[in-house]
């Protein structure tokens, strides 16, 4: 059973862009408390960071007082994780090294991410599920 997860930026960036697709469903299942996110400071500022770009505010359309309420509601449902362990390098990209090692030393059930590819080697690795968003709306819903 798939509970506690982490959640690549990509995930919460296009969440925020489209109140249809599958990332939005994700962060209602975390509203909801179906899941709970799993997230370290880093991963955490790097929500904020990315959403509080120019290009990704013209997308989203929220002005910054609201992605700082987003974010406020969001930080209060998010476990957090304390790294104990770097495990770099593992992905291809250094900036998504942060994303595998919170769902490592989280012990997630799940990382969740649009950018399968990234990550798929090292999921096998430390046996952590990586899962699209719609792969993990089939699994919740079962």
């Amino acid at each position: 059973m798939i509970e506690r997860v982490v959640l690549d930026t990509s995930v919460v960036v296009a969440a925020l862009r489209t109140r249809a697709g599958a990332g939005n469903a994700v962060l209602r299942l975390v509203a909801n408390r179906r899941l709970t996110p799993l997230a370290t400071p880093p991963l955490f500022l790097e929500y904020e960071e990315v959403l509080k770009r120019p290009e990704q505010r013209i997308a989203h359309g929220l002005t910054l007082d609201r992605i700082d309420e987003f974010l406020a509601e969001l930080a209060a449902l998010v476990e957090p994780v304390e790294v104990r362990f770097l495990w770099r390098p593992q992905v291809r990209d250094p900036s998504d090294e942060m994303v595998l090692e919170a769902a490592i030393n989280g012990h997630a059930d799940a990382l969740v991410t649009y950018n399968i590819r990234d990550f798929d080697l090292a999921g096998k690795r430390f046996a952590v599920p990586i899962l699209s968003p719609p792969d993990l709306l089939k699994m919740v819903k079962r």
